[in-house]
C-alpha cells in the first residue's frame, strides 16, 4: 500500500500501516519515547546518517509519527509528507523556508486570520514583500502573478466566507513564472478535494481539524513535492515545532472515519445552507455548494464535496448574532471546525480572532457572520436548534 491503488476511504484506515507494527499490535502504537537506543556505536551513526533505517530523535522522526505522515501522503496523492505541532506551524514553517528577504509571494485577502497575520505583518518585516488580490477576481490575481514572484498560496474554501479559487487557473498561471504553489486544503479536506490532482506543489492542513475530526489533539501536516518537503522537514528539525506521538496517535484515530465523517458533514452542510437560504432571519448564506453560490461552477468542477462548514449572516446587527449564538443549545461555541461536534462562533472569536476590526473590514468579513461547522448529528436535531436560536434574532 506504498502507493496509492486503493480509495481514499481503505487508505485512510489501512495506508502506512503496511509494515508490521511493535509485537504485533493490530493498531499503531504510542512511540512515547524522546530518545532510540542501539546495541552499538556503528548501528547508530548508521541510522543518523540516514544510510540506515530508524529513528533517533523524536524532534527529527518518530514512528507513531512516520505513520501518520505516510498515511496523509497516501490521500493527498504526494510524494512526501512531514508533520508539525499545530497547522500554523506547517503555515509558517512552510512560508520561512521557501521565502527570503527581497522574495515576493502572492495570495488572496480571504485566508485564515493566522495565515492573514504571517502576510501583512511578520513577512513584510523580514523584507518579503505580498501582494494580496481580490479572492474573487481571478483576472487580477492571474496579474499578480504574471509579475513574477516565489510563492502563490491559495486557499479554498476560504474561511470563513466560503469563498472558491480556480485552482487550475492559478496553478498554471504560477508555473509559467517558477513559483511554488502551496495550498491549504483544510476546508475541503483531501475527500473532497485534490489539489495535488491538479498541479499543486504542496498541499498543508490544519490536521487539529477535519483529518483528526474530534477536537482532540493538534497538529499539522505538509504533503506535496519531496525535494520542497524535505527542505521544510529540516528547517522544522532545527525550528523544533514537531508532532508529539500522542498527538499523532489520536490523529491517525480520528483519520480513519475520514471519508464517513466528511460524507455524512458534506450532506449536512448543504441541507443547513438550503434551509437557512430560505429563513426570513437570515441575510445571506455563504456555502459552494448552493447553486447560487457566485464560483458554485468551479467547486463543482475541482470537488468531489462541498465541506461541513458554511458562514452566513443573521439580519441586524453584531448584537443579533450574538444572540442567536448564544441561544443556541446544541451547537458548541467553540473555536475550532471539522469536529464531530458541530462548532459554531463569529469570525471575530474563531479564525480571525488576531485581526483587528478594521483588518476584518479589509478583508471583506461583516462582524455579525456566523461560521457554523457541522458535526455528524442528526440534521433535523441541528435543524431544530438553529430555527429556535433565529427566533432570538
Amino acid at each position: 500500500m506504498s502507493t496509492p491503488d486503493f480509495s481514499n476511504g481503505t487508505l485512510a484506515v489501512r495506508g502506512g500501516e503496511e509494515r508490521p507494527l511493535a509485537l504485533g499490535a493490530a493498531q499503531v502504537p504510542i512511540f512515547q519515547s524522546a530518545a532510540f537506543a542501539y546495541p552499538d556505536i556503528e548501528a547508530w551513526q548508521a541510522a543518523a546518517l540516514g544510510n540506515a533505517a530508524g529513528d533517533i530523535y523524536s524532534r527529527n522522526s518518530n514512528p507513531t509519527v512516520t505513520v501518520f505522515e505516510e498515511k496523509v501522503r497516501l490521500l493527498e496523492r504526494a510524494e512526501a509528507a512531514t508533520s508539525f505541532a499545530s497547522g500554523m506551524a506547517a503555515i509558517s514553517n512552510t512560508l520561512f523556508t521557501l521565502l527570503r528577504p527581497g522574495d515576493r509571494a502572492v495570495s488572496v485577502t480571504d485566508t485564515y486570520g493566522g495565515t492573514s497575520k504571517l502576510f501583512l505583518k511578520f513577512l513584510p518585516n523580514m523584507d518579503i514583500k505580498v501582494d494580496l488580490v481580490d479572492t474573487g477576481d481571478h483576472a487580477g490575481l492571474d496579474a499578480a502573478i504574471a509579475q513574477g514572484c516565489k510563492v502563490v498560496y491559495l486557499e479554498t474554501p476560504t474561511n470563513p466566507t466560503l469563498k472558491i479559487i480556480d485552482l487550475r487557473r492559478a496553478i498554471v498561471a504560477a508555473k509559467r513564472v517558477g513559483a511554488t504553489t502551496i495550498v491549504d486544503n483544510t476546508f475541503a479536506t483531501p475527500i473532497n478535494q485534490l489539489p495535488i490532482s491538479l498541479g499543486a506543489d504542496l498541499v498543508v492542513h490544519s490536521a487539529t481539524k477535519f483529518l483528526g475530526g474530534h477536537d482532540d489533539a493538534m497538529g499539522g501536516i505538509l504533503a506535496g513535492r519531496s525535494e520542497l518537503v524535505s527542505k521544510v522537514h529540516h528547517y522544522r528539525e532545527i525550528n523544533g515545532a514537531c508532532l508529539s506521538a500522542m498527538s499523532a496517535y489520536l490523529l491517525l484515530r480520528g483519520l480513519k472515519t475520514i471519508e464517513l465523517r466528511v460524507a455524512r458533514q458534506n450532506a449536512t452542510a448543504l441541507s443547513m445552507a438550503r434551509y437557512l437560504r430560505a429563513h426570513p432571519a437570515v441575510e445571506s448564506v455563504f456555502y459552494p455548494g448552493l447553486e447560487t453560490h457566485r464560483d458554485h461552477s468551479i467547486a463543482a468542477m475541482q470537488m468531489t464535496g462541498f465541506g461541513g462548514v458554511l458562514s452566513f449572516a443573521v439580519k441586524g446587527n453584531v448584537d443579533a448574532s450574538t444572540r442567536f449564538l448564544n441561544a443556541l443549545r446544541l451547537a458548541q461555541r467553540a473555536a475550532s471546525l471539522g469536529s464531530v461536534n458541530t462548532l459554531a462562533g463569529p469570525p471575530r472569536t474563531t479564525s480571525h480572532v488576531e485581526c483587528s476590526v478594521e483588518e476584518r473590514a479589509k478583508l471583506g468579513i461583516p462582524e455579525s457572520l456566523v461560521r457554523y461547522s457541522c458535526g455528524i448529528e442528526n440534521f433535523d436535531d441541528l435543524r431544530a436548534d438553529v430555527d429556535q436560536a433565529l427566533k432570538h434574532v
